[in-house]
């Protein structure tokens, strides 16, 4: 398992941005300050010993050099060590539709890349609670088995696409099934599966996969995205999914049908709005449902790796150092 230690420092790797468009503008400035002595080629003939080339290939170094030291800061990790460990918790099972309509643009950015961030900002907050991701569309597949590696979740959420289930359509029912599946057989208490989706269901057989779930001990809940106004479905193309008539396809929410689905599954549904009032709501009835003894194995010890950064950025230092700036015979051949 790969992890940052510390990885809040990753964030000072945005400044290179800033000293990226500050190098661009030095260049310029630079040319323009040449171009006013004269044509620039007979200019760079009074400085035959100037290498152009080498005044960016110094600045990329050092910029290579800030990008390794600052990886070394954030120290990278690698787990060597597993153990068991039990806590008290519930398992929670997330079923993720992916299907082309998750791609309507009624919310923004659009529905499925607001699902996600529903999805991060839930799992950031749990503590205890064992967590899998299932994927679904015309079917489902098990993205994640239940687990309490939460940076692990994380990856894996940010894999997930519309092309995470080939087969087109929205099959909740499959959705509800292989969550079910998911849980730890023969425990009828402490499961929750939160279905998310824009309720177009294309497929038979949910009353009896709601029904298999409910005695399962399984409570359901779902979150609803989209409006009621609807979108059109965005294809790679630039046009946008059309009927056999060629009239385009207006995708909209059926807030009803996932009420349905969370009333006959004991749970409760909402609305997918800005996302923070509804992970609120929905941590607080998970609360509500009695925990278990839980246990998993987890990376207990982790190698540090942060020193070969450190000393790659410490190599290209020392290299952008000892290169001077001056044309050499070395470099001559290729004009730098």
């Amino acid at each position: 398992m790969f992890r940052f230690e510390h990885k809040e420092f990753l964030y000072l790797l945005l400044l290179l941005i800033p000293v990226l468009l500050l190098f661009i503008l030095f260049q310029r400035w630079r040319r323009k300050s040449i171009a006013r002595f004269g044509v620039a080629s007979l200019v760079y003939q009074l400085i035959p010993d100037f290498s152009n080339g080498k005044h960016i290939l110094k600045f990329v170094l050092l910029s290579l050099a800030y990008v390794f030291l600052v990886i070394g800061l954030a120290n990278p990790q690698i787990g060597t060590k597993q153990e068991k460990v039990k806590r008290q918790g519930i398992d929670v099972v997330i079923a993720l539709d992916v299907s082309k309509s998750m791609l309507a643009e009624d919310v923004q950015p659009n529905r499925l890349a607001r699902a996600k961030n529903f999805i991060s900002n839930f799992i950031d907050q749990l503590g205890n609670d064992r967590l899998a991701i299932v994927v679904f569309a015309g079917k489902a597949y098990l993205q994640m088995p239940l687990s309490v590696d939460y940076s692990a979740a994380k990856l894996y959420l940010k894999t997930i696409s519309t092309e995470s289930v080939p087969t087109q359509g929205t099959s909740i029912s499959d959705a509800i099934d292989m969550a079910n599946e998911s849980f730890a057989q023969g425990d009828n208490k402490s499961k929750a599966l939160i279905i998310i989706s824009d309720g177009e269901d294309h497929e038979a057989g949910v009353d009896e996969a709601l029904e298999a779930a409910s005695k399962s001990g399984v409570k359901i809940f779902t979150i609803a995205v989209g409006t009621d106004k609807g979108s059109p479905i965005p294809l790679p193309n630039g046009d946008y999914k059309r009927d056999a008539e060629g009239n385009i396809v207006l995708s909209k929410v059926n807030i009803e049908a996932m009420r349905e689905y969370a009333a006959k599954g004991n749970g409760k549904s909402y609305v997918l709005g800005s996302g923070k009032d509804e992970v609120n709501a929905i941590l607080k009835e998970l609360g509500r449902i009695g925990t278990k003894e839980l246990e998993d194995v987890v990376f207990t010890d982790y190698d540090d790796k942060f020193q070969y950064c450190l000393m790659i950025a410490a190599i290209l230092l020392i290299i952008e150092f000892i290169l001077s700036e001056r044309k050499s015979r070395l470099f001559e051949k290729l004009k730098i």
